[in-house]
């Protein structure tokens, strides 16, 4: 578990950094960036297999975190209304 934990802390300022890459360069409705930030933390701990000797399943439980971290458990379970990228003719 502290393995899972500790990775989880190295990749999340990378997962962190993809999602706002995201955020910025695309319109999405903000009730999907955690889903996104999850799925890019779970895309991270799996590619990583040559950085760490765990199992496959740990390096996605810590992906996973690492997404949930990146932006925040709140999100998830607050209502989120609106876009990522506002589009300056609807201001």
């Amino acid at each position: 578990m502290q393995q899972v934990l500790l990775f989880a802390t190295v990749i999340s300022p990378f997962v962190f950094g993809v999602v706002e890459v995201v955020k910025k360069a695309f319109r999405l409705p903000k009730n999907y960036i955690p889903l996104i930030s999850m799925g890019i933390g779970l895309l991270a701990g799996v590619a990583a297999f040559p950085f760490t000797d765990m199992g496959t399943m740990l390096r996605i439980w810590a992906g996973v975190g690492a997404g949930l971290s990146g932006t925040g458990l709140f999100e998830i379970v607050n209502k989120r209304l609106g876009y990522s990228k506002s589009d300056k003719n609807e201001e």
